[in-house]
């Protein structure tokens, strides 16, 4: 492209001759009668079945329907412990929202009045902060300075009206309750549509744990993270992007942890054209294939999807492309034996003393089993073999014949070289899943496809018509299948 002004028109179709979209958020009709709709359970997506804007999609995580009292928009959320498959056969022990972590997605209008129940069913106290709102002080959620925590069985009861548009969310203002899970996405659509306007709009949560073998609760006080997730799954358990070739598609992607997340797009060039903040000017707008979102923001990225295929949409940080890393993976190939009894921080790469390569340094399954436990019973994956790949220990429930378990493509004299092995027995046939991850929206991919995605990787599929529709209809008819979904206490809706 020549210049800002090209990609933006040929790319985006942004520029001179754009025609006005009209409004798209006027309010639905029930039987004729306006807003006479007092109590009725709806979705976003419900409400807006008869106009051209998209409601967001959140794979993977629920949407939170809501039910009119007079004008207001009336929500309930509640904290709750949650088991959740971050994995196959890999459930952890989380606390979210109303069974999900992260917790529902959350979409309203901008001017709607809302209320929103917030009851705490955890054992200890929390708060509801809405990050970035403009809203009265008293319904900010800051425990000690706008509210009292809400203490464990209390409910406390939110409500004001939101003037802001964009790409927001809700999340504890526990600081170790954000490590457990506590977050979930809230979207302000705007009242007029966004130029230009997107056909897809996805939401992705980015959220990090650290959780050693034969563990299921995360470690909140870690600064090292084994378990990377794209909307609570990590790869290859997530649920792609699903575009029809030539689409207009907006990504929102919202990160609250402990670390900042370079996302990278293969196959299109993007522009940000919003932050936690809201939409931004077009003038700020420029091409780019990366961006970087720190923790507390989000980023909405916009592109056409002109390019057929199955591209991967990834944090591009080495270690966060893999699942259940820990610094014991190195030594264990080049030396029997492994100590046992170190703390956590020291066992999961935190360095108290010496440098990496340190003796002291070794690897531990523990949090400190003790002075009686300072050898553990021999265990090593060296030399390594082929034909006899490592079991997945921490997964008790996961069978052989689950995984794929291909031959790893090695050289003879692979031990000799330093720094064998790094990737061969990580990624690769050996570590396909394809059947177990098996969904509609993985129809089609190329055989082995799992055993390279891990961590916070999934696809964006641009789809040839024919092929878009074949997956839009295996997943209505999976979706056929599913039982009624409960999504507010003593009131069953089917998911839209």
């Amino acid at each position: 492209m020549k210049n800002r002004r090209d990609f933006l028109r040929n790319t985006l179709g942004v520029g001179a001759g754009l025609a006005a979209a009209p409004h798209l958020f006027a309010e639905p009709q029930a039987n004729g009668t306006g807003m006479n709709m007092d109590m009725k359970h709806m979705s976003h997506a419900t409400e807006r079945s008869n106009s051209r804007i998209a409601s967001v999609e959140t794979p993977d995580v629920p949407q939170l329907s809501w039910r009119m009292d007079g004008n207001v928009k009336e929500f309930q959320l509640i904290a709750e412990p949650v088991k959740q498959e971050i994995f196959p056969g890999r459930v952890v022990d989380l606390w979210g929202y109303n069974g999900s972590a992260p917790g529902p997605t959350i979409q309203v209008n901008q001017g709607d009045r809302v209320r929103i129940i917030v009851d705490n069913h955890l054992p200890e106290a929390t708060s509801m902060h809405w990050h970035g709102f403009e809203i009265p002080n008293e319904m900010d959620g800051a425990p000690g300075s706008s509210q009292d925590p809400i203490p464990p069985g209390g409910r406390f009861v939110y409500e004001f009206t939101l003037h802001q548009e964009g790409t927001y969310f809700y999340h504890s203002h526990m600081a170790m309750q954000e490590m457990m899970g506590m977050i979930g996405a809230f979207i302000m659509h705007p009242k007029e549509p966004y130029k230009p306007r997107a056909d897809k709009d996805f939401a992705i949560i980015m959220q990090e744990y650290a959780i050693l073998p034969n563990i299921k609760v995360p470690n909140t006080m870690n600064m090292e993270f084994n378990w990377l997730t794209f909307n609570g799954k990590s790869g290859p358990a997530n649920t792609p992007l699903i575009v029809r070739h030539g689409e207009r598609v907006r990504i929102r992607l919202i990160n609250l942890g402990m670390d900042h997340h370079p996302i990278h797009l293969h196959g299109h060039q993007f522009v940000v054209t919003g932050t936690e903040g809201g939409r931004q000017p077009q003038s700020t707008w420029g091409p780019g294939n990366t961006v970087l979102v720190g923790v507390a923001q989000s980023r909405d990225v916009e592109f056409v999807a002109s390019n057929p295929g199955d591209w991967m949409l990834h944090c591009h940080l080495p270690h966060h492309m893999m699942n259940q890393m820990s610094s014991m993976v190195g030594p264990m190939s080049f030396r029997n034996g492994m100590p046992a009894g170190l703390d956590m921080e020291r066992g999961m790469g935190m360095l108290r003393q010496g440098s990496a390569t340190s003796e002291e340094n070794g690897p531990s399954l523990g949090r400190g089993l003790g002075v009686g436990s300072t050898a553990e019973q021999t265990v090593s994956n060296s030399p390594l073999k082929a034909g006899n790949p490592m079991p997945h220990q921490d997964m008790p429930d996961m069978q052989p014949q689950g995984m794929q378990m291909g031959k790893p493509d090695v050289t003879k004299d692979a031990n000799s070289v330093p720094g064998f092995p790094q990737d061969a027995f990580m990624e690769g046939p050996m570590m396909a899943m394809d059947q177990m991850v098996d969904k509609p929206e993985n129809f089609g991919l190329r055989p082995g496809w799992s055993g390279f995605m891990a961590g916070m990787m999934t696809f964006v599929r641009v789809l040839p018509p024919e092929k878009y529709d074949q997956i839009m209809e295996l997943r209505k008819k999976q979706e056929g299948n599913k039982p009624m979904k409960m999504a507010m206490p003593g009131m069953e809706h089917k998911h839209e």
